[in-house]
């Protein structure tokens, strides 16, 4: 990096001038050059600490800063600039020493403040509350921080409510507007607390165009902004944040990661311990490797997101990475103690279980499941004697309760039915899933699996039909929006019913569909039709028609540079290998014609697949797969050679 010149005569002027501008990087180049000589200059350590603090380098800030109040013990201005500093990067028992020691009264009410905000920054609650009480009532900041122990004791309605006397009394201020949406979302009030969001964002661009909003998600090519103040004071990256938080919640899961691009641009070393692990859990699907990655990393980390580790374990559960989760509980038990509640906690612990005593882990299932459906029944009762009351509000917070208890309730009942499809015990599954059918029958989820395990019965098609039409027609009018296969198992289930007419319209509704999104989207490849014509022949080919499913599952590939993919090629290998294992077997004769075109079919794929996997790795894989051998066009040669062998 070039060195900055100042011009001789002009130092202060420039060096204030640049202060004045901003430029706080170009200040911390100058004086450090300055201190290689003078090495204890307080003018220059005084103005590398404040340049160091408002570009958020905390920790150099605090190094400047103990300098200074060790070379000049008398200023005690410098001692609570250098408490302050240890407070921002989480040295609290050292800050409270530090803020302990300054005597002058001048500095008493912002002492008060620090040491309010050092102990609800270590979660001793009682003590916060009561320094912020002895701070002046007129400092709007004494409201705010009032506002912030409400909120830690779960009382938003109320400390929304003082957010809002500091935005009456103080005018617009980014970091209340960002608390009172904060409190919005708490409450579940996602329009209201949207609403704030949206005047943060707007006045951020409006006012500091130069921090690019919104310019990667555009595709535009930005540097970094850093972790400036005035990045710090518009509230931006919370607000993001929040926002990702909300859509994520209301199941808008590309609006959520949008949200997250839409912030101003920051280099990964720069970001956040919140952005950090909203950008893991919303990636999540896309790349759960680097997911795991950043929460592993976050772990490490004190203090981390509290949500960090109820997260990470559940994740490790979703990915049936057992072992791992075990880990995790067993060497942060502190953090279980602190973080998880009583229900989340005998959750994992049963869904860990699952992997080495799969039946002690569906008895402690059953006692979380028990505890729940008590509870439930307990609150029906309840909504109907207020509603006889007309206690409106009572109906009100009993009809949330239930609501609450029921999304508890759901995964239980789900890890439960998981045990015995995991067995493919599917009349087990669907006992399990009946004896909830009095608190679930609406919920989405529930219909679905329970679609599911009808349709692997193969005698229940016409059950299926039920509830896989329930799904489908509130979503008609867009099908693209729905599963492939739930689509492909409604229109099997058609067809083994004798409703073929049935399945015919949706497919043609779907390919109109798809039709209608390749012209918006050209680039985009689409697989519903594709997938439910692949489910179709794949059952011709398990009732032994060979022929007809073969020929519908390669005519369903047509265009292959559209529709190859990996998720159809592992039905078209499955059904290929196995004609090819009764053909083998001299169970199965097919005619030239359609061997001919087997051969060219294999032909096209082997052209078509080079770049296309077989098999999507797991996150935290310890062997690789041979990535030559991980291609459609591999797969493709392999099942040729055999055919050909065959054939011949």
């Amino acid at each position: 990096m070039a060195h900055l010149r100042v011009p001789e005569g002009q130092y202060t002027q420039t060096i204030y001038g640049m202060i004045k501008e901003q430029k706080y990087s170009d200040v911390i180049q100058i004086l450090n050059t300055e201190l290689q000589t003078r090495s204890k200059s307080r003018a220059a350590l005084s103005l590398l600490g404040y340049c160091y603090y408002k570009i958020q380098d905390f920790q150099s800030a605090a190094d400047n800063y103990e300098q200074l109040q060790q070379l000049h013990p008398e200023v005690e201005e410098y001692k609570l600039y250098y408490a302050q500093c240890l407070y921002k990067i989480g040295s609290f028992p050292e800050s409270t020493k530090i803020s302990c020691q300054i005597e002058n009264p001048t500095f008493h009410a912002r002492i008060l403040k620090l040491q309010a905000a050092i102990k609800f920054a270590e979660e001793d609650l009682p003590n916060a509350k009561t320094l912020v009480e002895q701070c002046p009532v007129e400092d709007p900041d004494t409201e705010y921080n009032n506002g912030c122990v409400l909120f830690k004791e779960k009382r938003y309605e109320e400390a929304c409510a003082k957010f809002n006397t500091v935005l009456q009394v103080s005018g617009f201020r980014a970091d209340t507007c960002y608390c009172i949406a904060l409190c919005h979302y708490m409450m579940k009030q996602y329009t209201n607390a949207l609403k704030f969001i949206s005047d943060i964002i707007e006045r951020g661009i409006r006012e500091h165009p130069e921090l690019s909003v919104g310019m990667e998600t555009e595709g535009v090519d930005v540097t970094s902004v850093g972790n400036s103040q005035v990045l710090h004071d518009t509230a931006l990256v919370e607000t993001f944040n929040l926002k990702a938080a909300i859509e994520y919640q209301l199941k808008n899961y590309e609006t959520a990661r949008e949200a997250l691009t839409d912030m101003p641009p920051r280099s990964e070393e720069e970001l956040d311990s919140v952005t950090l692990h909203n950008q893991a859990l919303m990636n999540m699907e896309d790349n759960p490797t680097q997911g795991f990655e950043k929460l592993q990393f976050l772990l490490q980390q004190v203090p981390c997101p509290p949500e960090t580790f109820e997260n990470l374990l559940l994740l490790y559960c979703k990915y049936e990475y057992y072992d791992l989760a075990a880990d995790v509980l067993a060497e942060n038990d502190h953090l279980g103690a602190k973080y998880l509640s009583q229900y989340l906690y005998d959750y994992i612990d049963a869904k860990i279980m699952t992997q080495s005593s799969p039946e002690e882990a569906f008895r402690k299932l059953e006692e979380i499941s028990t505890q729940h459906t008590d509870k439930l029944r307990k609150l029906t009762k309840q909504v109907q004697e207020h509603r006889q009351s007309h206690n409106d509000e009572a109906v009100k917070r009993c009809v949330e309760d239930y609501d609450e208890t029921l999304e508890h309730y759901i995964p239980v009942l789900m890890a439960q039915a998981k045990i015995y499809w995991d067995r493919e015990n599917y009349p087990q599954v669907e006992k399990i899933f009946r004896k909830s059918v009095e608190f679930c029958s609406e919920h989405d989820a529930w219909k679905l699996n329970v679609a599911h395990v009808l349709f692997m019965q193969e005698s229940k098609y016409k059950e299926a039909i039920g509830f896989y039409e329930a799904i489908v027609k509130k979503n008609y009018d867009h099908l693209l929006s729905i599963s492939a296969i739930i689509l492909a198992n409604l229109c099997v289930s058609y067809i083994m019913t004798g409703h073929t007419e049935d399945a015919e319209e949706i497919m043609k509704k779907i390919e109109k569909e798809e039709e209608e999104s390749a012209y918006e989207e050209p680039d985009k490849k689409f697989y519903h039709l594709c997938i439910i014509n692949l489910v179709i022949g794949t059952l011709y080919c398990v009732k032994g028609n060979y022929e007809f499913g073969i020929s519908r599952i390669m005519k369903s590939l047509e265009p292959y540079n559209k529709k190859l993919g990996t998720d159809t090629w592992f039905y078209v290998k499955r059904c290929f290998l196995s004609l090819l294992e009764n053909m083998a077997k001299h169970m199965v004769l097919l005619k030239d014609s359609i061997a001919q075109e087997i051969i060219q079919f294999l032909e096209h794929c082997e052209a078509y697949g080079h770049n296309v996997p077989t098999v999507v790795e797991q996150p935290l894989d310890q062997q690789p797969i041979h990535a030559g051998r991980n291609t459609i066009t591999y797969e493709a040669r392999l099942l040729k050679a055999l055919f050909l062998r065959l054939v011949e």
